[in-house]
């Protein structure tokens, strides 16, 4: 029996860019990238930045693998992600998805540029979809279009996966585990809101 898939965004749960840039977050490394090392969505970071100044946690490839998924990214930064990325995470090579002409084309629909690609992707298989810009379209997207469990976990930017988003996609590798042969559901994570007097990031 196959694990299910868990599709991961690098800027915004991994890399919290959001995040305020005199204060590193807590457990945190600091990865310089050249610019045209990655396609950077310019929504998110800073075009007129030299480098990428990418915050990663290395505890975090760890608690990624113990999940019980079969890890895959879904960036921008595609196949160099295994360059930059999962070596500083202890990752091994991952395979990514390649999202060709897709690529930050915006839908009149609302629907992310990603979303459709990434059900295409999984082609069926139980998956979760770690992100910061996925929006009511996406979830409705995924309803329709997905057969199989699908859980689309919302991360803000500003503080990037921390211990509920790791629970979360624990219980629904679990959860999917448990019921294969329950039919079709989604699985609707509400975002996490930031608190100034949050701890930092736990991961066990």
């Amino acid at each position: 029996m196959k694990r299910p898939l868990l599709f991961l965004d690098v800027d915004g749960p991994l890399n919290p860019y959001a995040a305020q840039p005199e204060r590193r977050p807590e457990g945190y490394t600091t990865l310089r990238v050249p610019r045209d090392a990655a396609l950077v969505d310019e929504v998110s970071l800073s075009s007129r930045r030299r480098t990428l100044r990418v915050w990663l946690n290395p505890a975090h490839g760890r608690a990624l693998l113990g999940l019980g998924y079969d890890l895959c990214w879904a960036t921008t930064w595609m196949a160099e992600a295994n360059r930059w990325i999962a070596p500083v995470l202890g990752l091994p090579e991952l395979p990514y998805v390649d999202f060709g002409d897709a690529l930050f084309r915006e839908r009149p629909d609302g629907v992310h540029w990603k979303t459709a690609s990434l059900v295409e992707h999984a082609a069926g298989r139980p998956f979760a979809w770690v992100d910061d810009e996925q929006t009511a379209p996406d979830r409705a997207y995924v309803d329709a279009h997905h057969p199989g469990p699908a859980l689309l976990h919302h991360v803000d930017p500003r503080i990037g996966l921390r211990d509920d988003g790791f629970h979360a996609l624990a219980d629904f590798a679990r959860s999917v585990d448990d019921s294969q042969d329950s039919g079709p559901r989604l699985f609707r994570q509400a975002a996490s809101q930031p608190h100034a007097d949050d701890p930092p990031i736990r991961v066990r």
